[in-house]
């Protein structure tokens, strides 16, 4: 059975496995306040070049969404998001739960947030009588594999600056943004009042990073983190892996990694005449493929359903990861190509 349903379906790297094992014993402090927190902040600010930034660990993505949420907005505001954005759709109320509305905005195929869609939300939302936008949520990858370039995140920086908007990243697949060339870990950190590096995706056993620029936004944040339930007693665990993973360029690698086993995918279906939702240069991909076809595939591989056609067709989603071999890759290209007979 290969499996393409998404991309934290295997434990970790084999290095970060090794880390974890090499320091089991060694007796650390707790919550991240040990050697290996503080180096792989080190390592962190090293990469997204400011020494400056307010570096944290908390466990999994939802948390980190919700935890800086709760921790920038006061009790009367808002955050705007794609409507397609995980906090609008997968995270089953997490912001709403802390308080705050999501305003949802209208999205293309890629799942983008425009300047256009932005000021739409932010106008219908002229006074007190409504809640007051002001954080503006985004995702590198989005909901649908693309990724922004620097000009689109300038584009947004300067209505944020116009607006008295924070813009707020969340890079849960940001390992495979950054391979496919969108904008750098400086150019976040120069952009971003706030942004997440998502570990739990890319080769970690579980962890992200949070990345705070703004300073009014740092104040008191690992007591928010404490409240919310995120301040993990075992913090090394956190610290050893993001050290592991931002030591020798790892974390970009096995982004790498995964972007290349996607795009032999997509390039090997469209060979054979499929068509795809998106143009998407990531780890996530979405085709069109027969009902019939799939019928046949699915007791060999695994994927997740995104909709169902009137023409009999299915858009599906397949995603690759750190650990997806060719192998897999090349079964089941082959496996259509035998089932569909082209």
């Amino acid at each position: 059975m290969y499996r393409f349903t998404n991309d934290y379906s295997e434990g970790a790297h084999p290095r970060i496995l090794n880390a974890l094992n090499e320091t089991n014993l060694e007796g650390n402090f707790g919550y991240s306040t040990d050697p290996h927190c503080d180096h792989a902040r080190q390592l962190v600010a090293q990469a997204i070049g400011n020494p400056e930034s307010a570096i944290h660990f908390v466990v999994g993505g939802t948390q980190a969404n919700s935890t800086c949420l709760c921790a920038f907005l006061r009790p009367h505001e808002a955050a705007i998001a794609p409507a397609t954005g995980h906090i609008c759709v997968h995270e089953t109320g997490a912001i709403e739960a802390t308080g705050h509305k999501c305003l949802a905005a209208d999205c293309g195929s890629d799942g983008k947030l425009t300047v256009e869609a932005l000021r739409k939300v932010w106008q219908a939302h002229p006074d007190e009588h409504m809640v007051k936008p002001r954080l503006v949520y985004i995702s590198n990858t989005t909901e649908t594999g693309a990724v922004y370039t620097t000009a689109e995140l300038e584009a947004l920086r300067k209505v944020c600056d116009e607006l008295g908007l924070y813009l707020y990243l969340d890079g849960a697949r940001l390992g495979s943004a950054l391979a496919a060339g969108g904008a750098s870990l400086k150019d976040l950190a120069k952009l971003c009042d706030a942004f997440t590096i998502g570990g739990t995706k890319n080769g970690a056993l579980f962890g992200e990073v949070v990345c705070i620029q703004n300073p009014r936004l740092a104040e008191d944040f690992r007591y928010i983190i404490k409240q919310r339930g995120g301040l993990l007693a075992k913090g090394w665990l956190l610290g050893v892996q993001f050290e592991t993973l931002f030591a020798d360029g790892l974390y970009e690698q096995l982004g790498q990694h995964a972007n290349q086993m996607a795009l032999a995918l997509k390039e090997g279906l469209q060979g054979m005449g499929f068509s795809f939702a998106s143009d998407s240069p990531s780890n996530q991909q979405f085709p069109f493929l027969p009902n019939a076809l799939l019928e046949k595939l699915k007791g060999d591989f695994h994927w997740e359903v995104i909709a169902k056609n009137p023409d009999n067709t299915t858009q599906i989603r397949l995603v690759t990861s750190w650990a997806t071999q060719q192998e897999a890759v090349d079964a089941f290209l082959q496996a259509v190509r035998q089932h569909s007979g082209v």
